[in-house]
């Protein structure tokens, strides 16, 4: 037949181009682009995740990129802070000061011109028409694709997880033609954990939870062979968007910059989903479903749209016209279970050679005339819409393939992609961690056998520290009993120091030893996903009631109540490390063990080096809710030792009641890990690091900002002056009391946590404030409008219940009245702020507001520009850091 003389071969992974060598042109476009955006200095040492994160002299500025290589930090920086128009990333040409109109500094894409008298009309107006426009030469995709490159797996990963939160579509397969191979993404998409509603034919509907990488859904792939009159990218967003609600998940040529050419991006494969929120008025389909979209025609990127249709449920097919070539291209796919469907526009095409193409191909490709649809300019779009859906709706109900990323990935690998997660350091991470999580069959077992050290012996020792503390400040404490709760202590920390780590806990400590930086990174995210897995639970609720799209770290926001028992994380290794080093230390101390017998000296520096590469460690214990004294000191001198000269610090602290966001806002803010969500770790407090540029420290007078989230510490109720109550108001005062600046996070306007009072009251007597910001989250609803001045000026003066309450039980009288007295407030210079809804939609299909990424923004810039103004109290060196550790 026609077909048979045309050959392909796939198992080397190479087609007709790859086998030959790429033409002069075409290899150097990469490195013109690369050169063009100032990213061909990362190619052999890659743009890392602490490069992306490092606080400069722009993280203060909303500004404008004015040359191709401001674009990847504009995009990255945007990315960071979840704004929906982070592909809008355009160029504003520098022009110089004085030539330039009145503007605002928000303006970044118009010239707007202001004047203040008539007699300002006199001037040369026309004199402006010849300044440069705002323009750039750079395809959206093209710098995607582009940074892509430039960056190491970790960066790669938390851009993918970033525009997933934008509900951007995301890269599947880089094409990299220059050096002549194309990357599966799988690693880069681990991050991504999705929620949605599931609802089954028959049976009760249930709420699920899974990483994108893992669950099955049917796949429909779209891709253009030649020259198509519509757009694959417009198709595939109005198939995704429900109602009259247009989604720019696919970027398209009627946005910005769509109409400008791809140099490097085409051979990209794009993936986006569609996942029911239980909501009969939005749910298109009933399930989940993958929607993959092939940037460029299939005839020059065969292997990519060979991958598609061994992995999609049904392939749809753009064209006005099918050519000889690509018709024998087709006629290769015979015997292929994928369903093939054809979106012509006969008009604009040669009609007959498609007819006659058509007739051959339907017997071949198991096709009938249902599977050509025509579409013209006068066709009903939304009609159109609609049939498309109910092709797929139709596909997706019968039995079809359904294939997760992992299983795309093993067929990725028999055409000879690369896939990014086979790299000996990411395997070995891998071998371990399934190693260490084998064994973990029941959690509870499991902490008792081999988290030894967190039991009661750590429990009791942390009470026993605590009676010693208090009655170090008692007013002439007996010495009999200082005396018994020495030995007591003493006792209980040789208890703990006759254990050995157990074999998991050996393991992992291996893991985080490993002279390899890249493999102890990818250890250490292989551990929270396999830990992650082992006690992920299915919840069962209405979804009105949930928070959906959580990916983990960056996604949603706190709950006041866990649905769950606390799982089981890798703060859980950490923290028995920073046991067996508390229990050693102070035997040391007692005289009880010769400091050259140690064994566990050097634990601090291992966790030190997770610190500095992006993991959050604990500072408050979320077990026992009590800080281990000499672990965090041993911390904070390793950290001293590390930085040298650049040891100066601002801390920066969040704290507020579960569930209104704190961990949201600090992640948007600064690009931070700290775990969101239900379940998703302790109630402690953890500490990350963020670097400032060396450019800009000595201007923000720090050169490095401590940021502490507290977790679900604080209560939201006024409680008994009981242990609990009293327990939250120190932890509050110890993390108000070691911070320059607290932000507290608060549900409604009057929503003022009494053990903040209480903190506020007791460090007022110690001389030290903070700098406070208090920040009004309404996470549910978009709209709402945020407190008018009056109203800042209201909450502030005005005094409260619980302030009068907080000021009695302190001992203060009447003293105190109002949160101004409390706090220093002046509500003139924005110490209260509204952040609107994080969603815009109903999730899990909703992105990020852009009114959320914009109000955490001017927050950042608030809190910054405080630092820098010395308004956020005096800024301490690590050393005196240690101190006032020890002291509070």
């Amino acid at each position: 037949m026609e077909g048979d003389d045309c050959e392909f071969h796939y198992g080397d992974g190479t087609n007709e181009a790859q086998d030959g060598d790429f033409p002069a042109v075409e290899r150097s476009r990469l490195q013109e682009m690369l050169s063009l955006l100032g990213l061909e200095t990362y190619q052999l040492q890659k743009l890392s995740l602490q490069d992306s994160l490092q606080i400069s002299s722009d993280s203060m500025k909303n500004w404008a990129p004015q040359v191709p290589k401001d674009l990847p930090w504009n995009f990255l920086r945007k990315l960071q802070a979840l704004n929906a128009e982070a592909r809008n990333t355009t160029m504003v040409l520098d022009v110089p000061p004085d030539a330039r109109p009145v503007e605002k500094e928000s303006q970044m894409e118009e010239e707007i011109i202001y004047w203040d008298t008539a007699d300002d009309i006199s001037a040369d107006i026309y004199s402006f028409s010849e300044l440069p426009t705002p323009d750039t030469p750079v395809n959206p995709l093209d710098l995607l694709c582009a940074l892509l490159l430039s960056s190491d797996s970790f960066l790669q990963q938390e851009i993918v997880v970033k525009m997933s939160l934008c509900q951007f579509a995301l890269p599947l397969v880089l094409p990299d033609s220059e050096n002549h191979y194309h990357t599966f993404l799988l690693w880069a998409m681990r991050g991504i954990v999705r929620t949605w509603w599931s609802q089954p034919p028959r049976g009760v509907g249930s709420f699920r939870e899974d990483s994108v990488v893992l669950f099955r859904a049917p796949a429909f792939a779209f891709v253009r062979m030649e020259v198509s009159s519509n757009s694959k990218s417009q198709l595939l967003n109005a198939v995704l968007s429900p109602g009259h609600r247009q989604r720019d998940c696919f970027w398209h040529r009627d946005l910005n910059l769509g109409t400008n050419p791809r140099e490097i991006a085409d051979g990209l494969v794009e993936i986006s989903w569609f996942l029911p929120s239980g909501r009969e008025d939005l749910d298109i389909f009933p399930e989940p479903v993958a929607f993959l979209n092939l940037r460029g025609d299939i005839g020059s990127h065969w292997l990519q749209f060979k991958l598609l249709t061994e992995i999609s449920s049904a392939v749809f097919i753009l064209t006005d016209n099918i050519s000889k070539k690509e018709y024998k291209l087709l006629y290769s796919m015979k015997g292929s279970a994928t369903k093939y469907y054809f979106i012509l526009s006969p008009y604009r095409g040669k009609r007959n050679t498609n007819l006659r193409f058509l007739n051959k191909l339907i017997p071949v490709l198991k096709m009938d005339h249902s599977h050509v649809l025509v579409k013209v300019s006068s066709t009903d779009s939304a009609s159109f819409v609609r049939r498309v859906r109910s092709i797929v709706a139709h596909v997706a109900r019968s039995p079809c393939r359904r294939l997760s990323l992992e299983e795309m990935a093993n067929a990725a690998r028999k055409l000879g992609l690369k896939v990014d997660e086979d790299c000996e350091e990411c395997q070995r991470a891998k071998d371990r961690m399934e190693r260490i999580t084998r064994k973990i069959k029941d959690l509870d077992a499991y902490r008792r056998d081999e988290l030894r050290l967190q039991g009661d012996p750590w429990r009791k020792a942390a009470q026993v520290e605590k009676e010693l503390c208090q009655v170090q400040w008692a007013g002439d404490p007996p010495e009999k009993h200082r005396a018994e709760l020495r030995h007591r202590l003493l006792e209980l920390r040789m208890q703990q120091n006759g254990h050995d780590p157990a074999w998991g806990v050996q393991e992992f400590i291996t893991g985080v030893s490993s002279p390899s930086l890249g493999e102890k990174q990818y250890f250490l995210r292989w551990m929270e996903w396999g830990l992650a897995r082992v006690a992920q639970p299915r919840l069962r609720q209405p979804p009105e009631t949930i928070l959906t799209l959580r990916p983990k770290h960056c996604g949603a926001v706190d709950f006041s109540e866990a649905l769950w028992p606390e799982p089981l994380g890798v703060e859980h290794f950490l923290r028995e490390m920073g046991q067996f080093y508390e229990a050693e230390s102070c035997l040391v101390e007692a005289g009880k063990l010769p400091a050259g017998q140690r064994r566990f000296a050097h634990f601090p520096g291992l966790a030190l080096e997770l610190l500095l590469r992006g993991l959050p460690l604990e500072l408050i214990d979320g077990s026992t809710l009590s800080t281990p004294l000499r672990w965090v000191t041993g911390l904070l001198k390793e950290l001293h030792i590390r930085l040298e000269r650049r040891s100066r610090l601002v801390v920066l602290s969040a704290l507020g009641v579960p569930g209104t966001g704190k961990s949201t806002l600090l992640n948007t803010m600064f690009g931070l890990r700290f775990a969101t969500g239900r379940g998703c770790g302790p109630r402690g407090a953890f500490m990350q690091l963020i670097t400032v540029a060396e450019s800009f420290s000595q201007d923000l007078g720090c050169d490095h900002i401590l940021v502490i989230d507290s977790g679900g510490l604080i209560g939201g109720t006024l409680t008994a002056a009981g242990e609990r109550f009293e327990l939250e108001a120190s932890l509050a005062t110890l993390i108000m009391g070691l911070s320059n600046v607290t932000v507290v996070s608060l549900a409604e306007t009057r929503d003022i946590p009494p053990a903040i009072l209480h903190a506020f009251l007791r460090l007022e007597k110690t001389g030290h404030m903070p700098n406070y910001q208090f920040v009004y989250q309404n996470l549910h609803e978009v709209s709402a409008p945020g407190p008018k001045p009056r109203e800042r000026r209201q909450l502030l003066d005005q005094p409260s219940d619980v302030s009068r309450a907080a000021a009695q039980m302190e001992k203060q009288g009447d003293g105190i009245r109002t949160l101004a007295d409390l706090a220093f407030c002046d509500p003139e210079r924005q110490h209260i702020w509204h952040i609107p809804g994080l969603w815009h939609g109903v999730p899990p299909m909703a992105a990020v507001s852009l009114g959320y990424s914009e109000a955490i923004f001017e927050l950042k810039r608030c809190l910054l520009e405080n630092i820098r103004n010395g308004l956020s109290n005096q800024n301490k060196n690590i050393q005196q850091l240690i101190e006032l550790v020890r002291r509070l």
